[in-house]
Formats: C-alpha cells, structure tokens, sequence
C-alpha cells in the first residue's frame, strides 16, 4: 500500500485526493493546507490526517510519496523539501513561473535521484492518446501540421488570474506539453499574437484572455495553438493532426451522442462543461503510471524535463508577444 501525502485541498487537490483515497493499492496518509478548515473537511471526508504544515506531511516516514496540489509559487519548494526527504513526487503544473527556479529544483530531484511526475494529465487522455500512437505508428505519414484548440467555458476570477502566470503559463502550458508531446521534437520557434475580447479586468490585470500561439520544428513541422476563456458552449478541447498520409481528429466529449432531427435541424448534446467532467478518466488513468512509476514498473510520461520544456515554450510567447516577432528557442 503506497501512502502519499497530499499537498494542498483546493480544486485540484479534492481531485487527486479522491482518486488516491479510491485507488486500491495507495493510501492518503495526509491532507495539508494553509487553509487549516479546508486541510480538515478533505481529510475527514477521505479518513487521512489533517494539517497546515507541509513538511511534518512529507518528512513522516510512512509518506513513500507526495502530491503537490498547493498554488504555483510553493511547487519549487515543496518538490525540493520532498526531493531531500527521499520521497517521489507528482506536482501540478507548472512547476514554477521561473525558469530558473525549475532548473534549480531539477538539479535537486536529479541529486536526490527520486521518482519525479508533472501533471500533464491531458496526455492520459484516451482520445489523445490515440492520436499520438496514430502519429508514432506512422497512421498519416509524415506530420505536417498540428492544430490544438483549447477554450475554457468562462474565465477564472480576478483575483486567480492575478497570481496565474497569465495565460501562456497557466493556460496554454498544457497545450504547448501537448504539442511538443504529439510532435515528437521541440518547437524552435515561437510566435504568438494575443487580444483582450472577454473581460476588460482581465488586461487591467495584466493578462490577456483569447491568444494564438504558431510553433515551427526543426523539421518544418508547423503547430497552431488556440486559447480562449470563453466559450459559451462549453469546454473546447480538439486536436488534428495532418500529415503526408491522412488525418487524425480527437473531437469533443458530450454527455450523450443522442441527436435531434426536425424541421428547424438537427441538435445535438454541447461538449461537457469543464475539465473536471472532461478529463475525470484522465486523472485516474494519471494516478494509476505515477504508482506504476513509484514501484518501478513504469518511468515517467511527464517528466519534470517535460515540465521546463512546456515553460520554456510559455516564456517565448511571452516574448513574441511583447516584440511581436517570432522567438527562437534554444
């Protein structure tokens, strides 16, 4: 029974907590959180122990590995605390906003020699899934372009997208892990263009919030990245890739596939609302390599290497977007 340590109890916390609480061969040995009443009702409600400090959690001898759910600008020091103590751990993306800093916490898991996994749970997903073994297997050819859609039904609150990171590093780091991913080769190129459509607090805060981002390889590979967070229909997440010998689409999940046909026309179930819903598969199926890599059945899918990358990508953007030129990535 593998016992882990959960940090953080928000959003995506109670989502990793209930699929280790769930999951036959592990064990929530701990809930921690600044946020003391939110530590205790997860923990209570998952039978594990309750607390606000971190490091007791990661450093009880029990705790084999630790979940770091917390906000972004405690990931770099909760992955060295754990990294020091010996422990593997899976973190939530991004591992940090500095590249710098990551750099810093990979030359710590690389001396501690730890089981290392980034949450890139989108990789679990079995349509997308499908779609890079159809890459790999060569199903349509030579890939020649890429074309990733990724929209939000709404935007997060203010006061979220303020410590965000903005988009490219909140948002858009999963797309740009899954494009790197379904390429199979680092963008050298970046070029990102940007607008404030849906909420003018959103640029007072500094962000935007409706981007496209076009990445270019080595090989002349070309990948399109869309970002919006609106889309009234729900939660927008397609992928086709377009190669020298055909196509492949991952399109959107609905709750049913019953369709309506009358005289006004045909109507039909809208994709499911937001990634909880849509990704809930992902998650346990993210869970279930992490033990597998724990016990030494499996090595990392996302790999805090993956991690940096994804960041390294953001940070471009960030870039092109500021000069409104391409970046080259080094």
């Amino acid at each position: 029974m593998l016992e882990i340590a959960l940090i953080g109890a928000g959003r995506i916390g109670q989502i990793h907590g209930r699929n280790i609480a769930a999951h036959p061969g592990a064990k929530l040995r701990w809930v921690t959180d600044v946020n003391a009443e939110a530590a205790n009702k997860l923990a209570s409600q998952l039978g594990a122990q309750s607390g606000t400090d971190a490091k007791k959690a990661i450093e009880d001898p029990a705790v084999k590995a630790v979940a770091i759910c917390s906000s972004t600008d405690t990931h770099a020091e909760m992955i060295e605390l754990a990294a020091k103590a010996g422990k593997a751990i899976f973190c939530e993306k991004p591992i940090d906003l500095s590249l710098e800093r990551v750099d810093q916490c990979l030359a710590t898991v690389r001396k501690a020699g730890v089981t290392m996994m980034i949450g890139f749970n989108r990789r679990f997903d079995a349509s997308f899934a499908a779609v890079h073994e159809g890459i790999r297997s060569g199903k349509v050819g030579k890939l020649e372009t890429l074309i990733i859609t990724s929209r939000d039904p709404g935007p997060p609150p203010i006061g979220y997208i303020k410590v965000s990171g903005g988009l490219f590093r909140d948002m858009m780091i999963h797309d740009f892990d899954m494009a790197t991913w379904l390429l199979g080769e680092m963008p050298t190129e970046v070029y990102a263009t940007a607008s404030n459509l849906v909420d003018p607090e959103i640029g007072k805060a500094g962000d935007i919030d409706t981007a496209m981002v076009v990445l270019k390889t080595k090989s002349g590979c070309i990948a399109q990245i869309s970002n919006s967070r609106r889309a009234v229909y729900g939660y927008d997440q397609r992928i086709e890739a377009f190669g020298s010998k055909g196509m492949l689409q991952a399109g959107n999940q609905v709750a049913n596939t019953v369709t309506f046909s009358g005289e006004p026309g045909v109507v039909g179930e809208k994709p499911l609302h937001f990634f909880l819903e849509r990704y809930d598969a992902a998650y346990r199926v993210e869970l279930q390599h992490f033990i597998d890599c724990v016990l030494g059945k499996a090595e990392p899918a996302t790999s805090i290497e993956d991690g940096r990358n994804a960041l390294a990508l953001a940070e471009a953007a960030v870039q092109s977007l500021k000069s409104g030129a391409p970046v080259k990535v080094a």
